[in-house]
């Protein structure tokens, strides 16, 4: 299976605030409706195999879901497709609402 990286809260923060990635809300809808950590760009999980030929495999992306599993199985299918800079974002949006980070 190829490599990607699972990273916190705090150190989604802190690269986004080095700015330079894209950040991929891979839940449904109707769960991005209730709220999403401002900079994610919504692309529901079962819409990546159609739509990843569109994503810049040179770009550093972010992977995120509601608890960490979702984004888990996206960021592993990035990679295993040639994205070099990958990461899943552990406890998903849950852990970014815990951690007291913003939620839009």
């Amino acid at each position: 299976m190829a490599d990607f990286k699972n990273i916190t809260a705090a150190e989604l923060q802190a690269m986004l605030q080095q700015g330079g990635l894209r950040l991929v809300d891979v839940r449904t809808d109707a769960e991005v409706a209730r709220g999403k950590i401002p900079q994610g760009e919504p692309l529901p999980l079962h819409l990546i195999p159609l739509r990843i030929s569109e994503m810049d495999k040179a770009a550093t992306t972010v992977f995120y879901c509601q608890m960490g599993g979702r984004s888990a199985q996206a960021a592993a299918f990035a990679a295993a497709n040639g994205f070099a800079d990958v990461y899943n974002l552990q406890g998903g949006i849950t852990g970014w609402a815990q951690a007291g980070l913003p939620i839009a």
